[in-house]
């Protein structure tokens, strides 16, 4: 267990993605399908059924072009056997519906395999998904703060389609093209001798060598493009998501130019890589039609000689055509193998993303009997160079609401995020009821805090979502109690939709006030039994806050309160009031005391009071 005085500072950043980027390099390809076999593997029966139907269908593939021989050889005039109109009544019938049950029993033991393993590639993907999707919610607030969402979310994106890629190629196309080239070796060596084989053999091993070799130095192009890609759209939504920022400073053109400039580099990327795989292809190309002329001269050769029938060299034919119609796409399967290989590892990478904040193997829920908040000698930093808390203790008493004040930086919101445990504290230790949070499961931490942000982000859905929020199984009378006492119902009824009114990506369509009272009703209808008010009426005209504060202050009633104040006005209340500055405690105390010792927060409470005062009139001089 860790102590409380240990210190906890993560390494670098810079450092960090230098030690992931190399794991990253080092990996195979072997570990990456290693990783995501496990999860196939839940479906072992459906895979098995699968892999039956695939050899029944390629037995009845290479079947064909043997009927096709008997049938060629039965047609062909002898002397001494029956007469052709007897051949016709009574042998190709049977052969003809042989061939037919044969190219039907292909696409039947095709189509069975592919509805059999339908549910394991659509589980596997989803399974894969759900665990990034949980492992990315449980990631630090750093991470957040750090990450890409374009990039990211495009590598999700290209990771589950990876795993219908590889899944689908590897069982529809790799397996059953060795499958198929098994049975035809043996049936060449067999019937024709082991020069047939040989040459097979060959030609395959220069083909596939070259293709390796050549899609292995393309792939360097194929990342290039999908770097460029995942840049060029980290780009377009960032621009999206400050959509306002942009017109605020008139600079649509200088977005688009950046963005142009992101897609000329992949446009770039993208001819580069059609030159190699062009390359590729016209390699691949000639050494098939090499091999193919090769066994029929060699087949031909045979029919003239007599060793061979005009059935055995309409059979090699049909074989060789049947063996590099796939392989003639082994190169884009290799690439695109190769590919999925690279993205699907890219979101093995996120679920591999260190957990800064992780609960103790013996962690316990916490118990909310007492909610009694301590600071105790609390130091932290994000970065070792620039501390932010230091030292920092105090109480805030079960019942009771505790303010603290300061300039901005000062360390204010770093000990909302602290306690809500975004971040774990370097020295000291913070306590909730006297249990270390870090010994303590964070989700009922969180369970037990209720916050008012600063900054409020909504999702992209009605307003109704958005309150219920804070108790999704809430009815929609508790909603609306909620919003009356966030003092939001009364707007919320004047729109078209009520409460079914969207309010746009991020809440963009409610204005600055709105989403703040949202986001008071939603921690109100959450009803925890710590409240924190970060900023909470920062966004309010001074109206509409003195209203708010009275709906507050009867939220605050009997629950342990933080709150963390710009506004002086809005803390007169609180039983204790810190004055922050520097990550230091500088003064603290009730309002009537803070005023009388004349220090920093009387400054501070004259200078609010400077500035609120109305203008004097000049011409009422």
């Amino acid at each position: 267990m860790r102590r409380s005085g240990e210190s906890t500072i993560p390494a670098p950043v810079t450092v960090l993605a230098a030690q992931r980027a190399a794991t990253h390099n080092n990996r195979s390809d072997w570990t990456t399908l290693g990783r995501l076999f496990p999860y196939l593997w839940d479906y072992k029966w459906r895979v098995m059924a699968a892999l039956s139907f695939m050899i029944g269908a390629k037995v009845a593939n290479v079947g064909v072009p043997v009927l096709m021989k008997t049938l060629i050889d039965t047609m062909t005039p002898k002397p001494g056997l029956p007469s052709a109109a007897q051949v016709l009544l009574v042998v190709p019938i049977a052969l003809l519906l042989a061939y037919g049950l044969l190219r039907f029993s292909t696409a039947l033991f095709n189509e069975l395999r592919e509805l059999v393993f339908a549910k394991a590639t659509e589980g596997t993907a989803r399974s894969i998904s759900l665990e990034v999707f949980r492992h990315l919610h449980a990631l630090s607030l750093r991470f957040h703060l750090e990450r890409q969402t374009g990039g990211m979310t495009r590598d999700i994106e290209r990771g589950k389609r990876a795993v219908h890629s590889l899944i689908s190629m590897s069982l529809y196309s790799i397996l059953p093209t060795v499958i198929e080239l098994t049975l035809v070796l043996t049936i060449l060596g067999v019937k024709f001798g082991s020069i047939f084989v040989w040459i097979t053999v060959t030609a395959l091993t220069i083909y596939i060598a070259f293709t390796v070799i050549l899609t292995e130095w393309r792939t360097q192009f194929r990342r290039e493009m999908n770097e460029l890609d995942s840049k060029a759209q980290s780009g377009a939504i960032d621009s999206f998501l400050n959509y306002e920022t942009v017109k605020y400073f008139n600079n649509e053109e200088f977005e688009a130019r950046r963005y142009d400039a992101n897609l000329d580099r992949f446009r770039k990327a993208a001819v580069k890589n059609q030159r190699t795989l062009s390359l590729l292809t016209i390699g691949q190309q000639f050494l098939i039609t090499a091999s193919v002329v090769l066994m029929l001269w060699r087949a031909t050769l045979g029919v003239v000689e007599g060793r061979m029938t005009l059935g055995d060299l309409v059979m090699v034919n049909a074989f060789m055509i049947q063996l590099y119609i796939p392989l003639t796409f082994l190169g884009v399967l290799y690439r695109e193998i190769k590919q999925s290989l690279t993205d699907l590892d890219k979101m093995f990478v996120l679920m591999e993303k260190e957990r800064e904040v992780r609960d103790l193997p013996d962690a316990r829920p916490l118990v909310t009997a007492d909610s009694t908040i301590r600071f105790e000698g609390v130091s932290f930093a994000y970065e070792a160079a620039r501390p932010i808390l230091k030292g920092v203790s105090f109480e805030v008493p079960a019942g009771k609401t505790v303010a603290v004040v300061g300039p901005s930086g000062s360390g204010k919101s770093t000990m909302a995020r602290l306690l809500y445990r975004f971040y774990d504290v370097q020295q000291g230790r913070i306590t909730i009821g006297g249990q270390d949070v870090r010994n303590v499961t964070q989700a009922s931490v969180r369970q037990a805090i209720g916050i008012v942000p600063q900054d409020t982000v909504l999702f992209n859905e009605t307003i109704k979502y958005n309150i219920a929020y804070g108790r999704p199984a809430a009815s929609r009378e508790q909603v609306e109690e909620a919003a009356k006492a966030a003092r939001i119902h009364d707007f919320i009824v004047t729109t078209p939709m009520g409460y079914e009114t969207a309010v746009g990506e991020r809440g963009l369509k409610l204005s600055g006030g709105e989403k703040q009272r949202v986001a008071i009703a939603r921690t109100l209808l959450k009803d925890p039994p710590i409240v924190i008010f970060d900023e909470a009426t920062s966004a309010l005209d001074s109206a509409n806050e003195r209203a708010i504060q009275g709906e507050l202050k009867k939220a605050a009633q009997n629950k342990t309160t933080l709150i963390i104040a710009h506004r002086l006005s809005t803390v007169v209340d609180a039983h204790e009031i810190l004055v922050l500055e520097d990550g230091v405690i500088v003064e603290r105390g009730t309002h009537t005391e803070l005023l009388a010792k004349a220090g920093r927060y009387a400054q501070m409470w004259a200078l609010q009071k400077v500035v609120t005062e109305p203008a004097m009139d000049p011409d009422a001089l």
